[in-house]
C-alpha cells in the first residue's frame, strides 16, 4: 500500500491576511470613496514582495458587516504555537489603513509583534461562533 501525504501538509503557514470580499466588503454601492480594488491589489504586491513571508487570500462574508472593510491577520505556524491568535480589523478603506495592516504582518504580525496603536483603533471582535446545528437535538435528548 502506498501512502499519500497531502502537500504542505507539515509547511510552515506564513502571515496571512483574510480579506473579505463578501456582501458588504469591497462593495462600492457601501463605501463609494474606497478604492477595493487597489486595496486588495497592494496586499497582494506586498505578499509577493515578501518572499514567502506573507500570504493573501480573499473570502466570503466573514461577519461583521458593519465594520467593512474587514481583514483578518492570521499568525504563522509557529506564533500560532506559542499562542497567537487571529486579529480582526475593520473600517480598513483608506490607503493609510492599508498600510499599517501590511507593516504589520510584514514585521510579523499576531504574537510577535504589538500591534501599533494606530492600527489598534481599528480592531474588531471577531464574530460569536455560531451553534453546532445538532446542539439543539443533542440537548433535548439530554433530557
Amino acid at each position: 500500500m502506498t501512502w499519500i501525504r497531502p502537500l504542505a501538509a507539515h509547511a510552515e503557514r506564513p502571515c496571512t491576511l483574510v480579506v473579505c470580499r463578501g456582501c458588504c466588503c469591497g462593495d462600492p454601492r457601501k463605501n463609494p470613496g474606497s478604492d477595493h480594488a487597489g486595496q486588495l491589489a497592494r496586499l497582494r504586491e506586498a505578499a509577493a514582495a515578501s518572499g514567502g513571508r506573507l500570504a493573501v487570500r480573499t473570502s466570503d462574508c466573514l461577519g461583521p458587516c458593519a465594520q467593512a472593510n474587514v481583514i483578518v491577520v492570521q499568525p504563522t505556524t509557529e506564533a500560532r504555537r506559542r499562542g497567537a491568535r487571529a486579529a480582526w480589523f475593520g473600517w480598513a478603506l483608506d490607503d493609510t489603513a492599508t498600510d499599517e495592516i501590511i507593516a504589520w504582518a510584514e514585521s510579523g504580525g499576531p504574537g510577535t509583534t504589538p500591534v501599533p496603536p494606530t492600527l489598534d483603533l481599528h480592531r474588531i471582535d471577531p464574530p460569536a461562533p455560531k451553534p453546532a446545528a445538532n446542539s439543539a437535538r443533542r440537548s433535548r435528548r439530554g433530557r
